[in-house]
């Protein structure tokens, strides 16, 4: 069987997620379709507006056949180890022949070349990073410009490919590392990407067609008229969000989880920020030092954000914090490949592929929890639904152990 898979969030699932969809069935020809998902986080370091059962049901609604969960580790990481950990579930899972993914660039070509330079770290290259780095630029920016500098430098044929502005773009990113990790783990799976159509992922405003899903959460965000982004979504996932409104359904966002985060700051100190990963250079005493000044989410992440330390990457990390991932030994868990495939959702094809699984590989398929836990990624994953039911009360804090994977009779 001829089967391929989409890498997503679904924040929530909108017209260009649909593309994607469609355009992946078109390029690889693909007899199935599985989306491997982040749960009720995302790797913008936020709460998923709406819980990962419900946008489970968009995905299977909208063309996918077998949705997995991306363990909540890997989905609140860098675009490295989100990639690292995606990627080897999918080479894992041992029937994956194709990945498919948006880019700003749309040309697979120099997306490899730079994910091979990657790999292989020439002397030269890391000789260059070191010097940028040393200027006190962050990692990214200085990778950017080092990479840059050695491809034209370089002998390579580059084929009239502006690397600057195919590094200045996160989808690009994002797509290189997955390369990367494809090379890395010398993976049969191929890589396929396509032109992300319409507006930014950052952009904020609703435009005519292809809104990005931020400026979506935006619009649901302030509450106003649904008819604008009535466009920006499939039917069947507008549907949804009607369905949840009625329900007075709360939608989830960041600025929630502020005053948890302060609370747990205050009366824990600095020092319960030092187990998390990404806690260097004192950044735990500028966390504290700002926390109890400021009004807001946003408020303090924009007083603590740096050079090195991004607001994406303080945003992740409070989000860890607020979860609780300090508990956990996190640098030795993402240098393992996690061990099993937690089942979220699936129709009749997706239970042939789930046998196709349970044949071929050696991951553990997990579609009902029990109690009897022992597996410190799963546990994380719990976690994280236990810290998303404190801000989203449609929620319970054991909903993983509540809920069956969502099937849908096609």
């Amino acid at each position: 069987m001829n089967i391929s898979a989409i890498i997503c969030e679904y924040n929530p699932l909108h017209q260009g997620h649909k593309y994607q969809i469609e355009k992946t069935k078109e390029i690889t020809k693909c007899d199935g379709l599985v989306a491997l998902m982040s749960g009720n986080f995302v790797q913008r370091g936020e709460p998923a507006i709406v819980d990962k059962w419900k946008r489970t049901q968009m995905a299977l609604n909208n063309g996918v056949d077998l949705v997995i969960e991306l363990p909540s580790l890997y989905a609140l990481s860098s675009a490295e180890f989100f990639a690292h950990g995606a990627i080897s579930i999918l080479h894992n899972m041992s029937v994956i022949t194709s990945l498919c993914f948006g880019s700003e660039c749309g040309n697979i070509s120099p997306l490899m070349n730079i994910a091979n330079i990657l790999v292989k770290e020439p002397e030269t290259y890391k000789k260059i990073l070191k010097e940028y780095l040393q200027l006190g630029l962050p990692f990214p920016k200085a990778r950017s410009i080092a990479l840059t500098e050695f491809i034209k430098n370089s002998n390579m044929d580059i084929n009239d490919f502006n690397y600057e502005d195919i590094l200045a773009t996160s989808n690009n990113i994002l797509g290189i590392e997955y390369c990367k990790s494809l090379i890395r783990n010398k993976s049969s799976v191929i890589p396929y990407t396509i032109t992300r159509l319409g507006s930014h992922y950052n952009e904020e405003k609703i435009c005519e067609n292809y809104s990005s899903a931020t400026a979506i959460r935006k619009h649901l965000k302030e509450e106003k008229s649904l008819d604008i982004i009535k466009n920006q979504l499939p039917q069947s996932s507008f549907d949804v969000i009607m369905q949840l409104i009625k329900e007075n359904y709360e939608f989830c966002f960041s600025s929630k989880m502020f005053k948890y985060i302060k609370y747990k700051c205050l009366t824990e100190g600095p020092e319960s920020f030092l187990n998390l990963k990404d806690v260097k250079e004192g950044i735990h005493h500028r966390i504290y030092k700002f926390i109890n000044t400021a009004q807001s989410l946003e408020e303090l992440i924009q007083n603590i954000k740096t050079k090195r330390y991004t607001y994406s990457r303080i945003s992740r990390l409070l989000t860890q914090y607020f979860i609780g991932f300090e508990k956990f030994d996190v640098d030795n868990l993402l240098k393992r490949d996690c061990s099993y495939i937690r089942v979220l959702g699936l129709n009749n094809k997706g239970a042939e592929i789930l046998k196709l699984i349970k044949k071929k590989s050696n991951l553990n398929i997990i579609s009902k929890l029990n109690k009897n836990i022992n597996d410190p990624l799963l546990e994380l994953d719990i976690l994280s639904t236990a810290a998303y039911s404190i801000i989203n009360e449609a929620i319970n804090y054991n909903q993983d152990f509540i809920n069956s994977p969502i099937y849908l009779n096609s």
